[in-house]
């Protein structure tokens, strides 16, 4: 048995210089990495705040005041905060860019998605850093018992 010929091509492969940037590959790579760095945080946030807890009835005032007082519980909020809106952001754009057919459209919904998603990082960001539990001057009785100390 003999092994067929193949001819030589007629021209050489050249390989063209592409000009696109890999925003594309990271984006995609970054929802799948934000992906499951956002299951192991929520779950995490379930199970502390739900399960070893006193369930729903145990979630308040006092309950996220102590649980911030704590600078590891303030950066894994953080965390999740900034991974859930990047990744939102990122799918929303993805969504906008197959969806909005005239360029015009496509940059006035992406402007809105940007702003709003930066207002609500920085506005959570605010929240979780800023958050006083125990305010100066509040009536004691209304305070969590840990203000009390």
């Amino acid at each position: 048995m003999t092994t067929p010929v193949i001819p030589k091509p007629r021209a050489e492969y050249q390989r063209h210089k592409t000009t696109k940037s890999n925003f594309e590959l990271f984006a995609w790579l970054f929802m799948r990495i934000s992906g499951v760095f956002l299951v192991i945080l929520i779950f995490g946030h379930l199970i502390v705040n739900l399960w070893m807890g006193e369930g729903v009835q145990g979630l308040d005032f006092g309950f996220v005041g102590g649980k911030w007082a704590n600078p590891f519980w303030q950066i894994w909020d953080l965390a999740m905060l900034w991974l859930a809106m990047i990744h939102g952001t990122n799918g929303m754009r993805t969504i906008i860019n197959d969806y909005a057919e005239k360029p015009r459209t496509n940059v006035t919904l992406q402007i809105i998605l940007y702003v709003a998603s930066a207002i609500i990082v920085v506005l959570g960001t605010l929240v979780i850093f800023t958050f006083s539990p125990c305010p100066t001057g509040a009536d004691p009785s209304l305070l969590p018992s840990f203000c009390q100390a």
